[in-house]
C-alpha cells in the first residue's frame, strides 16, 4: 500500500515499513519519527546510519547487538526510541522489520 510521506508516495507494508529502501530519505525518516513523537537528533542519526549499514551487510539486528555496537548503550537506545526501540528505529531507518522483532 502507498503512504504519503514528506510529499512522496512511498510503498509500505501493513506494519508501515518501507517496501523499497531506495525510497528512503532523511525527510521521510523525520516524518516517520514525528509520528512517534520523536525529534531526530545527532544520536538518533548515529543509530539510524548504523542500522542501515548493518542491514546492507546482511547482519541480523537485535537490541543486544545495538547495545554492543558502541554507538549507544541499550539504555540510551530505549531512551532514543521508546516503546520498542528496534522496531521504531528500523522503521525510521527505512529497512524491513528485523526478524528478532515480534
Amino acid at each position: 500500500m502507498d503512504k504519503l510521506l514528506a510529499g512522496n508516495n512511498v510503498a509500505v507494508t501493513e506494519d508501515g515499513y518501507l517496501e523499497d529502501f531506495n525510497q528512503w530519505s532523511k525527510e521521510i525518516a523525520s516524518e516517520i519519527a514525528a509520528e512517534y513523537g520523536i525529534t531526530l537528533g545527532e544520536d538518533h542519526w548515529k543509530v539510524i546510519l548504523y542500522i542501515q549499514e548493518q542491514y546492507e551487510k546482511g547482519v541480523p539486528l537485535s537490541i543486544r547487538s545495538i547495545g554492543k555496537s558502541g554507538v549507544v548503550s541499550i539504555k540510551e537506545f530505549y531512551q532514543l526510541f521508546p516503546d520498542g526501540p528496534l522496531k521504531r528505529a528500523s522503521k525510521i531507518a527505512g529497512i524491513p522489520k528485523p526478524v528478532s522483532c515480534i
